[in-house]
Parts: structure tokens; sequence; C-alpha cells
């Protein structure tokens, strides 16, 4: 086989492999899995893993708050992070300060003009 070859791999170790019967920690993640999907869909998908394990830990699902939180991401389970909440707009910076320049940054003499950057300050 080439995928054998390519990844050093004995035959006989993939065909052993193969046949070996799922894990009783593998069958227990899927269980879970389904579990924290029906979880998250309950809650509009607003629980992340924490709220997911105390749901867990009031049916009596012993589950601990990281292998919810692995098995979460690993299946590309996420909560929602919330709504944006619409902000006033006061004015457009046009309106609050007159565009003195238009545009016009060449100058024939020095301190006719002066122009900064602020895109360093987060707003």
């Amino acid at each position: 086989m080439v995928m054998c070859r390519d990844l050093q791999v004995s035959r006989s170790g993939y065909s052993d492999w193969v046949g070996r019967p799922r894990s009783d920690r593998a069958k227990d993640n899927e269980r879970l899995i389904v579990l924290i999907r029906a979880s998250h869909a309950a809650s509009g998908g607003m629980c992340g893993a924490r709220r997911v394990t105390a749901d867990f830990k009031e049916a009596g699902e012993g589950c601990g708050k990281n292998r919810v939180a692995r098995l979460m991401r690993i299946n590309g389970i996420r909560r929602v992070t919330g709504y944006k909440v619409p902000r006033p707009l006061f004015g457009t910076p046009s309106i609050l300060v007159p565009n003195r320049l238009q545009r016009q940054f060449t100058v024939s003499r020095p301190n006719e003009a002066w122009v900064t950057d602020i895109t360093y300050i987060r707003t």
C-alpha cells in the first residue's frame, strides 16, 4: 500500500488498527456530542462550555469542562457571542469639523497646513 509506505506504517499495523473496535472513550465522546448539541440547541446557541457542563452536572452526567470545551471545539459548536447594540450617530466628522483642505495636501510654504494620522488610536 502506498499510504503505508508514505506514512511509514506497517501493513499489519494498519490492518490491526482498521479491524480494532472503537474504544469506550470514543463511544462516550459520540454520546456526549449528541448531548452537547441538544443542550446547545435548547439554549438557542447562547451556552458555551461552562454552561453546558453545568447542565450536565444538573442532569447527573459526569463530564469535565475541558472535555466539553474540546468536543465543542472539534465539532465546531460555538456559542453566539451576543447582539450588537446599535449606537446613535451624533454627526459625521465633516459636520463636526469643517474640511478646510478639501484634500489639497500640496502647500506653497511651511506651516500652512497640518495633517496627522490617528490610526493608532483604538475607537
